[in-house]
């Protein structure tokens, strides 16, 4: 395989060049149009036809130069972003770190974007295509008012946005999990919904991992109040369990085949928390079409992906749909809604 050939080499450069190589590998991709919503991976959630439930999380595509590209890779949805109302450079570097016999990633990224009006205006080319392609929305790091930017670039995105996705918890920008309180995920989501107006795309809630089951109650209380379309289970995590590479001491967020145990045990809390009634994006350490199963079997709608990726490479998301379908056909299930929430 191309990807395996071509793995020293990238693992060689660093990692964040090496992501850019990729993207722009990907951008000189043909782009033929996405699948169409159909056939036993296909679902409806929160009202948007998704035609399997695999997506690339937020963080691949900060800036919203390669989703069709992505879903030409054979994702049933794409998110892109975090993207902020004002460009901002992020962290200093060194700020991504391959942990290799972890099979995992630390990011201090810290929001690096190109700001709103560079990403609209890539969105707003690709107007009239087909396929589902979600916004992830944060806060400028130096802002004065948070909830401001999030209705702020709620009003921009919206138009552009299959769905809207609401980051709250990045560990890399000072204080955005704060945003996680009660009191302040209540007046942050009132601000989000009005500036999205009756018509809007529905709202997503991305959430930590690192969250007691005070937190999660009150997260998923306001989150069903609020009619969100679902929440997004989990980000990244400030834990460290047990890690052999050198890099293991970084700062940072970890995601990856380590970050699996947690994320899934994060993800029954929510379905337990909502009773089902809320629909959940499953994230972190999913690498194969075994742990995408264990997702939705645990009670996730749809799934997504990213360090896997890393390691893996381009083919993994169609490996990963074929998956699933084969797992679907030997449990006996007849499309992946029935699947959801059955372990």
């Amino acid at each position: 395989m191309i990807f395996d050939l071509l793995r020293p080499a990238l693992f060689a450069l660093d990692p964040e060049r090496a992501h850019r190589l990729t993207i722009a590998g990907l951008k000189a991709m043909p782009v033929p149009g996405p699948a169409a919503a159909e056939g036993a991976l296909a679902s409806e959630v929160a009202g948007i036809r998704f035609p399997n439930p695999l997506g690339m999380a937020a963080g691949f595509d900060k800036d919203a130069e390669v989703p069709d590209q992505l879903l030409a890779l054979g994702f049933g949805f794409a998110e892109v972003g975090s993207i902020t109302p004002l460009p901002q450079a992020g962290n200093p570097k060194p700020r991504l770190f391959r942990l290799v016999e972890d099979r995992a990633v630390i990011n201090r990224m810290g929001f690096n974007n190109g700001g709103a009006e560079a990403a609209r205006a890539r969105l707003s080319q690709r107007q009239g295509r087909r396929g589902v392609i979600g916004v992830n929305i944060g806060a400028n790091k130096d802002s004065a008012d948070r909830i401001a930017d999030y209705a702020v670039m709620t009003r921009r995105m919206a138009p552009l946005a299959s769905y809207l996705a609401v980051n709250i918890s990045s560990p890399n920008t000072p204080g955005l999990r704060a945003l996680q309180d009660e009191g302040a995920l209540t007046a942050l989501l009132d601000a989000v919904l009005a500036a999205r107006g009756g018509d809007g795309p529905p709202v997503f809630l991305k959430v930590a991992p690192d969250l007691e089951t005070s937190d999660i109650d009150a997260i998923a209380r306001i989150a069903m109040d609020k009619r969100l379309g679902a929440l997004i289970v989990a980000n990244t995590t400030i834990t460290r369990p047990a890690l052999r590479s050198a890099h293991r001491g970084e700062a940072g967020g970890l995601s990856g085949a380590p970050l699996r145990e947690l994320a899934q045990a994060r993800l029954r809390d929510f379905r337990k928390a909502t009773g089902g009634v809320l629909p959940l994006v499953g994230v972190g350490g999913i690498a194969s079409a075994e742990d995408a199963w264990a997702r939705i079997r645990a009670g996730a709608s749809l799934v997504q992906l990213y360090s896997a990726m890393v390691y893996e490479g381009p083919g993994l998301p169609r490996r990963i749909c074929a998956g699933l379908e084969r797992l679907m056909q030997r449990e006996g299930f007849a499309s992946i809604a029935e699947a959801v929430g059955s372990e």
